[in-house]
């Protein structure tokens, strides 16, 4: 089967020119290897096209609420911490961005959480401190710079070498194990998920997941692999707390129940003198 040439070639381009001549126009769905590539490369960009809403619930139910109560803020900052170090790595791995775009939208939605935290609690300049550091730092691990030598040799130079890129991917996996855990013992304590989104909280489970597969078909990197294994079961676990307090985010506070019978008994004195 021959498709329009506007059908083509992103087709083309996700999977790959062996693998669309295979599946599309030959029809071989016996091909398992470009079957499990093609489903890969499908997860691989839903990911990264749900990593760039994945946490405007959450952005807009603190901006609503004006307020990030129930939200750690140390598990933001490990969790961008990460994000930045794994963005820079994979941009210098030249991976595939199918298999972690989704970390350059979330690190952009991470950022702007941890501003409007610190801005509700009047932190201003701190929080342009974070922004900023955050940015700075990405832009040293992710810069790479190209010369030429004399001999015509072309050499790639960084400020950090790929070494120390590499140490630093392995040490985000400890940065996601205990990015997850001040989030879960909060929400233990409160037995409540605060102003946690229900929608990122599950969506990013799901994607975490669904990541495990991309990661195994595309990417031979057994760092990057156990760092979103971790990441899977720590948002397993956060996502059991959400359904399982998921009651308790709403209840009343003892002092708004006080004010809402207050007001109910105001109301009905009004309506006996109406009566009379």
């Amino acid at each position: 089967m021959q498709l329009p040439f506007f059908l083509k070639t992103p087709a083309v381009a996700i999977i790959g020119e062996t693998c669309y001549t295979s599946l599309i126009e030959d029809f071989n769905y016996r091909d398992v290897p470009c079957i499990k590539y093609a489903i890969s490369k499908g997860l691989g960009l839903g990911i990264v096209a749900g990593g760039a809403i994945v946490k405007v619930p959450q952005i807009v139910k603190i901006v609503q609420a004006r307020s990030a109560k129930g939200i750690s803020f140390s598990s933001y900052m490990l969790e961008t911490l990460a994000c930045v170090i794994s963005l820079a790595y994979n941009v210098r791995q030249n991976n595939p961005i199918s298999t972690y775009g989704e970390t350059f939208f979330v690190t952009l939605q991470n950022l702007a959480i941890l501003v409007l935290m610190l801005h509700y609690t009047g932190k201003n300049t701190s929080a342009f401190i974070v922004l900023t550091s955050f940015l700075f730092m990405g832009n040293i691990l992710g810069r790479t710079s190209q010369y030429t030598q004399i001999d015509g040799t072309v050499v790639t130079a960084a400020v950090v070498s790929q070494g120390a890129l590499a140490f630093l991917q392995a040490a985000t996996i400890p940065i996601n194990l205990f990015s997850k855990v001040p989030q879960i013992i909060e929400n233990y304590k409160s037995g409540s998920t605060g102003q946690l989104s229900a929608f990122t909280v599950f969506n990013y489970f799901a994607g975490s997941l669904a990541r495990v597969y991309t990661t195994l078909t595309e990417v031979d990197d057994i760092l990057i692999l156990s760092g979103f294994l971790l990441s899977t079961l720590l948002n397993c676990v956060l996502a059991l707390q959400m359904a399982l307090y998921w009651n308790s985010s709403t209840l009343p506070v003892k002092g708004e129940k006080g004010d809402i019978s207050q007001a109910g008994s105001s109301s009905s004195k009004k309506r006996v003198k109406k009566l009379d």
